[in-house]
């Protein structure tokens, strides 16, 4: 039996690597705790209507400008556990509702910062975890008592998710914008809304067209540029002959044969081209080709084609058109949709002509915002930017509950969890007083990057909400005061504090940290 070095017993059984590192007690605390405070203070510059942008230089030489936290969180290369972490509740953030990543973040990192004070003094981990989830109970709670149905603020969502971005100057214009889309689209669906790149104007001058916008040259120069109030087919089929599976040859002895074989052919593209201008479309779209004999004789006849659409495409123009994909030219006649017009565009950039057809239609399955702007970082922020609010829009139509921002829940709840605190006999008062202090990290945040000094601005709006002024939160301009226009679904703000909550929960139940590599 092997001795230990001073000969008083057996030697240590190893069960990992001998590269492998062992982290536990203390050291626990110390490396998930930094790491989260790291993580919130990489986004915590970027929170509220006067957040900074930040600079992400990629690997491979490209850059981009964003305080979009899921768009940071997704950039950023993390090999920490609980960076890793903090990237799944972005990303969970971010799936439900589409907006209140920085802020669910920022709680989270509280949470952990907090909860590192309470380890370091020796207080359980599953006592801390216990607190947490009672004062989330008491949060929620609060949360429900404050939400209100969302009548008329639609387009105050919208603007609250608008505001911060680099489109401050057209602020009230997109808002509108994004409040039109969710009103014109069928059941609040998010996927239905389109962005689309105008190169040219700024975003003062985006516009929503109820329809589809494709950017793809034509194949034929004669076909018509402009039709009103047209019947539209779109097919997966191809309008042209398709080419045998099996290679064939054919062998022609006389030129009889060959002109009977041409004519063969042609009759073939006669009876094609015959039943698309029989089927009563003026507009034709197909996610296959479309024969240039065919192109010709339905341009003669005033009728638009275009062939080669990518088949996702062909189903988006469908969807917006109330027509059916067609898989057989035979089926034609009876999958047609209505446009109230087409119109063909062509504009000059600096990487050429680019050609751009809009259709418009009267109830419309898909709407596309035209972005203006030129093409390049600020277009693709200021589209993001949109996406967001569409979501929260979206979200807020859907649940018809929404609630005041500004961190004004978020000291109201830290108020009645500090109440709920003064009632706990046990330990786990000190983890709810902790929540309690993590929840205000977020007044606190909006009120510091306006350049406010923020434990001026928490005193202050804990003596407002005291004295009954329960709508107070940080303003815009740093200073506590009366929120009226701020305002949020309340399904967001809900799901970001749970999540950071449990994955806040889940990091302090760890008392070992094993690492492979040795780091």
């Amino acid at each position: 039996m092997a001795q230990s070095p001073d000969g008083t017993g057996t030697a240590p059984v190893r069960i990992t690597n001998s590269s492998t590192s062992v982290t536990s007690g203390i050291g626990v605390t110390q490396k998930l705790v930094g790491a989260a405070i790291a993580f919130g203070n990489v986004l915590r510059g970027t929170f509220g209507p006067n957040g900074l942008d930040k600079m992400l230089y990629k690997t491979n030489g490209e850059a981009a400008v964003t305080n979009d936290g899921a768009k940071i969180v997704a950039e950023l290369l993390v090999k920490h556990p609980a960076a890793k972490a903090f990237v799944s509740l972005a990303e969970s953030q971010e799936n439900a509702c589409g907006d209140g990543v920085t802020g669910c973040i920022l709680l989270a990192s509280e949470l952990m910062s907090e909860a590192g004070r309470l380890l370091e003094r020796g207080l359980h981990p599953l006592i801390l975890v216990k607190g947490y989830e009672m004062a989330l109970t008491q949060t929620l709670d609060e949360l429900d008592a404050r939400s209100t149905p969302l009548a008329n603020n639609l387009e105050q969502v919208a603007r609250t998710a608008l505001i911060g971005r680099s489109t401050e100057g057209a602020l009230d214009h997109l808002s509108s914008l994004v409040a039109q889309a969710v009103e014109t689209i069928p059941d609040s669906d998010y996927e239905r809304v389109r962005m689309s790149k105008a190169g040219e104007g700024t975003p003062a001058t985006s516009k929503l067209v109820s329809g589809i916008i494709l950017e793809k040259r034509l194949a034929l120069e004669r076909m018509p540029r402009n039709l009103n109030k047209s019947k539209i087919a779109v097919l997966s089929c191809p309008l042209e002959l398709e080419q045998s599976s099996v290679s064939a040859e054919i062998e022609i002895n006389t030129p009889e044969q060959y002109e009977r074989f041409i004519d063969a052919e042609n009759d073939q593209i006669e009876k094609i081209t015959d039943k698309a201008k029989s089927c009563g479309a003026n507009v034709i779209f197909s996610a296959e080709g479309i024969d240039s004999r065919v192109l010709h004789s339905l341009a003669d006849a005033g009728i638009f084609a275009l062939g080669g659409i990518e088949r996702p495409m062909a189903e988006d123009i469908a969807q917006a058109c109330g027509a059916k994909l067609c898989d057989h030219i035979d089926d034609i006649s009876s999958s047609l949709g209505a446009i109230e017009s087409l119109e063909h565009q062509r504009l000059e950039g600096a990487e050429g002509v680019k050609e751009r057809i809009i259709l418009e239609v009267q109830n419309p399955g898909i709407v596309t915002i035209l972005v203006g702007g030129t093409d390049g970082v600020a277009a693709e922020e200021t589209i993001r930017g949109l996406y967001d609010a569409l979501r929260s829009t979206c979200l807020a139509k859907e649940e018809n509950l929404v609630i005041l921002g500004g961190g004004s829940l978020h000291m109201a709840a830290s108020l009645k969890v500090r109440e709920a605190a003064e009632n706990c006999p046990g330990r786990e008062r000190l983890s709810m007083e902790a929540f309690a202090r993590a929840l205000e990290g977020i007044p606190a945040a909006l009120s510091a990057n306006a350049g406010e000094d923020k434990i001026d601005a928490l005193l202050e709006l804990r003596s407002l909400h005291r004295a009954g002024q329960i709508n107070s939160g940080i303003t815009q301009s740093g200073k506590p005061g009366e929120i009226e226009s701020v305002w949020l679904p309340t399904y967001t703000i809900e799901h970001a504090i749970s999540a950071a909550c449990e994955s806040a929960c889940g990091l302090l139940r760890v008392d070992q940290v094993i690492s492979a590599r040795g780091d």
